[in-house]
């Protein structure tokens, strides 16, 4: 790790033109590890550019597969890798473009159970994930393993990079963010959508900082909250203070492990799987309800509930359930008067968020006998219908 082979130096030649990196700068590139949680938008743009700036070892760890949808912005994957696993598609990607590093594949979820092991391997931590639970999770492993976190996010056409790292003086993100949203309150990208390229723009930022750190160079995004509008093509900075009431690198820390409890997912509300349903006819049906449950009431009960779908047209033809009553959530309203209230009304949308606010809003306007399909068309066809095309 402290020489540049001939073919290194020809590969690196324009940092070693950078009179404030150069040859010292790449070596200290060459022996830093770093760790990409999450191989979908964020972190394909990160870890292409660490790769090809010749960070010396790259993990990438993600539990998931490559799906069709995934290509509109998650550059490490093609058609060809379509239902690998994520982490594999990665890297195999990352050596075609750096064969001078190594890569470390971790096909899991991080969880309490292994983020200390895992965060204590690497030096620096990229976030790419897109829930709050798991954010707060990869904070609180990062501060308690004193590792700088790289933190990106992304929503529709807006995206936001900050480096947390208290063992330097800086914030965490509790400091910033005390408290997770309120369940369902925050669609993730699968129910907003989001701009592909707008992955780039963040998680190039994401690499950028992950350099900066590691090289010296600059001054890295501690205490800061750096914003970018897609829309405007605008950037903002705003300032993060250190909280020192903060419950994980506060001065009286009672955050001191990782449980369990703490990382329950927080965007969407737990669906009671095995306690008995009331009848559809019932004063107060549950407010959610599994897939499984919804098909069997579909297949059995079909004159006693009605399946309203509450995408949009392009969505239902891309794939929908057979039997169910198309009404786009922003119609509902303007269709109250054509839904029954003697049936039961069940909820469906692409992942349960749209659905959940369709109803509470039909609660809301005279309509006792409504519940969410929890996890919505992507829960259906994972857990009852394999032949549906996932999105």
């Amino acid at each position: 790790m402290d020489s540049l082979s001939p073919d290194e130096l020809a590969r690196y030649s324009r940092h070693l033109l950078l009179e404030e990196l150069g040859r010292e700068g790449q070596l200290r590139l060459k022996a830093s590890r770093m760790l990409v949680i999450g191989a979908g938008g964020l972190g394909s743009p990160a870890a292409l550019y660490l790769a090809a700036a010749g960070v010396g070892t790259i993990g990438i760890a993600d539990f998931d597969r490559v799906e069709r949808h995934n290509l509109q912005r998650q550059l490490l994957h093609t058609d060809a890798t379509v239902g690998q696993p994520k982490v594999r598609s990665a890297a195999d990607q990352l050596a075609r473009t750096n064969p001078h590093i190594r890569i470390h594949e971790h096909p899991l979820a991080v969880s309490e159970a292994n983020a200390l092991e895992l965060f204590s391997l690497y030096d620096v931590i990229i976030d790419g994930t897109d829930t709050f639970s798991v954010r707060y999770l990869n904070n609180d492993a990062a501060v308690l393993t004193q590792r700088p976190l790289v933190h990106g996010s992304i929503y529709k056409f807006e995206g936001s990079v900050a480096v947390f790292a208290p063992q330097r003086g800086g914030p965490c993100y509790r400091c910033l963010f005390p408290e997770p949203p309120a369940p369902g309150s925050v669609p993730n990208c699968g129910e907003a959508g989001v701009l592909g390229a707008l992955c780039g723009v963040i998680g190039s930022l994401q690499a950028l900082e992950a350099i900066k750190l590691c090289t010296g160079l600059g001054q890295p995004l501690i205490g800061r909250l750096l914003t970018f509008d897609a829309l405007n093509a605008s950037f903002r900075t705003l300032k993060v203070p250190r909280d020192p009431h903060c419950p994980v690198c506060g001065q009286a820390p009672s955050i001191r492990s990782l449980q369990a409890s703490r990382y329950l997912p927080t965007c969407e509300k737990p669906v009671p799987s095995q306690s008995p349903l009331p009848m559809p006819d019932a004063p107060s049906p549950p407010l959610e309800i599994s897939v499984q449950q919804a098909a069997d009431w579909l297949r059995t009960r079909s004159d006693q509930v009605v399946i309203i779908d509450v995408r949009e047209p392009y969505e239902t033809e891309i794939c929908s359930v057979s039997g169910t009553r198309s009404i786009p959530m922003q119609q509902i309203p303007a269709q109250l008067g054509s839904l029954p209230k003697d049936r039961h009304l069940l909820i469906l949308c692409h992942l349960g968020g749209r659905s959940m606010r369709v109803t509470e809003f039909l609660r809301k306007s005279g309509f006792p006998q409504v519940s969410n399909i929890a996890g919505g068309i992507e829960a259906w066809a994972m857990e009852v219908d394999p032949s549906l095309r996932r999105y």
